[in-house]
């Protein structure tokens, strides 16, 4: 089986929610790795927020926002980059659930950005006949 999920993300409303907000915003909805990744750059923040939400469609399930409910958490899914600097993804909590209910094997995903828009395209594989275990 094969699931995908896409978002495109606004750079600058990270940079507007990253201004407003600073520190706080980013420790909500990134992990350390993920902000130290990032480096406070606004485009590689955008890419890993349309990241999240590309993962969580994939899914079948929304992302539970600030103080929201159901869904899976934004720290659930976490972006992060291989020795090559390809995005990897690493699930926790309900989104591994999730991934275990639809029989997951692999996630893959692709970012970028350009003229103040960041996208993201993850593509699942699923094993419909023998669960094996995600590399995550």
């Amino acid at each position: 089986m094969i699931y995908s999920g896409v978002d495109v993300v606004a750079v600058e409303r990270i940079r507007r929610a990253t201004a407003r907000w600073g520190n706080r915003f980013i420790q909500r909805i990134f992990s350390p790795a993920e902000a130290t990744l990032c480096n406070g750059r606004a485009e590689s923040l955008a890419a890993r927020w349309a990241a999240k939400e590309a993962v969580a469609k994939l899914l079948g399930v929304g992302l539970r926002g600030i103080g929201g409910a159901g869904g899976v958490a934004f720290h659930d899914i976490e972006t992060l980059a291989d020795a090559h600097g390809r995005p990897t993804v690493i699930l926790r909590g309900a989104a591994q659930a999730r991934a275990d209910e639809l029989r997951i094997d692999y996630i893959s995903l692709s970012l970028s950005h350009d003229h103040g828009m960041a996208i993201a395209i993850a593509v699942a594989l699923g094993s419909p006949l023998t669960r094996r275990r995600m590399p995550w």
